[in-house]
């Protein structure tokens, strides 16, 4: 998602390069870029507006003549106006993330009612928010609530299985007394969190909003969350306002991110219904789910990383004791070519390749480049050449001579050259650690530090 955004303002920004000073001129060059950047990426017209209005205020704000903005110790104007876009980004996103995803009552269960259009992926989203509440210590409640739709209900008990979370079964067919039933069992049996997939329609109609609003009047929700498809753009600002007019939304979850490079709902749906964007789903997986961040999701569309998400995945996703042996192999110089098998398989859990570039810092410059070379094509050909060796190769590189590689290459489907390619880069790395893990290398780098002030030059 943003990624057409990113690069247009990325572009934009370059405008200032070499300026001494923020002016109403230049501000006026690159916001004009800006503008078209918004308005391709699909973002509400008059959002836009309203956006780029306040950053022209505050980038003229502080000139002393009200005519250019002095600008700030240490930061060139192009930095500075990065700075200034970056937080009116954050605030029309939603501001401050709160500590907690969802507002828990004091008294369990806490009732959270998905709705929304049909396709929009609600059932499938159920199914992450109650895995995403497990691994918080909850213990959530699915109830399938859509009873017209063919097999929505047998497909929640399945989703639900695939969470590791209960489902609630019953022989009703009123989706109220279902929403209504669900909530008095959670009671009796210590549920903490009822989640309601509510059912869909091609188009919004007065029957689907009166049994909503039926449902909300019987289990009285304490969160309201709007399913959009980030794909539909502003077909979902439409829907999600009608929605909030009948049944005052707490909150928006977008899915479908993967699919949209361009973003602009997320923008436009935050600033028109005034709720925030609670959750993002970019992904099929029942993991591809995670909390939205407004401040985090500016630094990635400026292309600035986002290292403490990145960091939270990998805690979450990455085997600590795996990890921890494999760090006291390489201080010992024995990394083999299994640890580069073990390395390749946990970044992979971290999502898309696409996805970890654009949350590493610095990279906006170089992610197209490395786009086109780290792909998650290339890496699953590295691990089907290293998958088609032995263990014992595995273990020893100088096992492999040219008959291995014939055999690993037809194993593995890839061209012999592309095994050689694998094993020179493994060797790269081998010499990169070995030197990482001599005290020399150390003294050196902390020699270097101390020449540059006491920062380290990475």
């Amino acid at each position: 998602m943003f990624e057409s955004l990113t690069e247009k303002l990325s572009k934009a920004m370059r405008a200032l390069k070499g300026e001494a000073r923020l002016t109403e001129k230049n501000i006026e060059t690159v916001l004009r870029e800006v503008r078209m950047a918004l308005l391709e990426a699909d973002v509400h017209v008059q959002v836009a507006r309203s956006f780029l209005q306040r950053v022209k205020e505050k980038a003229l704000a502080e000139g002393p003549d009200g005519k250019g903005t002095t600008v700030l110790q240490g930061l060139n104007p192009a930095q500075q106006f990065i700075d200034i876009v970056y937080r009116e980004l954050t605030e029309i996103m939603g501001g401050a993330a709160p500590e907690q995803p969802l507002d828990f009552g004091p008294k369990p269960p806490t009732v959270v009612m998905l709705a929304g259009l049909q396709g929009s992926g609600k059932t499938t989203t159920s199914g992450k928010l109650a895995k995403f509440l497990k691994k918080q210590g909850r213990n959530p409640l699915l109830v399938p609530a859509d009873v017209y739709r063919p097999a929505a209900i047998e497909q929640l008990h399945v989703v639900a299985k695939d969470a590791g979370v209960p489902s609630f079964r019953t022989e009703e067919k009123d989706p109220v007394a279902i929403c209504r039933a669900a909530v008095e069992e959670a009671k009796l049996k210590g549920w903490d969190v009822v989640i309601l997939d509510t059912a869909g329609r091609l188009h919004l109609d007065d029957a689907l909003m009166e049994e909503l609003a039926r449902i909300q009047a019987a289990t009285e929700p304490r969160e309201i969350l709007f399913v959009a498809d980030a794909m539909t753009g502003q077909d979902a600002v439409r829907s999600a306002s009608a929605f909030h007019a009948r049944l005052n939304l707490t909150g928006v979850v977008l899915t479908k991110a993967d699919g949209d490079t361009r973003g602009g709902a997320a923008f436009s749906i935050r600033e028109v219904t005034g709720k925030p964007i609670r959750f993002v789903g970019a992904g099929e997986k029942l993991d591809d789910f995670e909390r939205f961040h407004p401040d985090r999701m500016a630094q990635r569309i400026l292309g600035m990383g986002d290292v403490l998400t990145l960091i939270e995945q990998a805690k979450e996703k990455i085997d600590e004791r795996e990890a921890e042996a494999m760090a006291q192999r390489l201080v010992k110089n024995q990394f083999t070519l299994n640890d580069m098998l073990g390395q390749m398989q946990q970044v992979q859990k971290l999502g898309s390749m696409q996805k970890l570039i654009g949350m590493l810092p610095g990279m906006g410059q170089m992610k197209q480049q490395l786009e086109t070379v780290v792909t998650d094509k290339r890496v699953k050909h590295l691990e089907a050449i290293l998958l088609s060796m032995t263990p014992a190769e595995r273990a020893n590189h100088n096992l492999l001579d040219a008959k291995r590689k014939r055999r690993i290459a037809a194993g593995s489907g890839r061209p012999v050259h592309e095994v050689n390619q694998l094993l020179k880069q493994y060797l790269e790395m081998k010499k990169m650690m070995s030197q990482m893990g001599d005290p020399r290398f150390m003294k050196r780098m902390q020699a270097m530090a101390g020449r540059m002030g006491g920062g380290m030059p990475f």
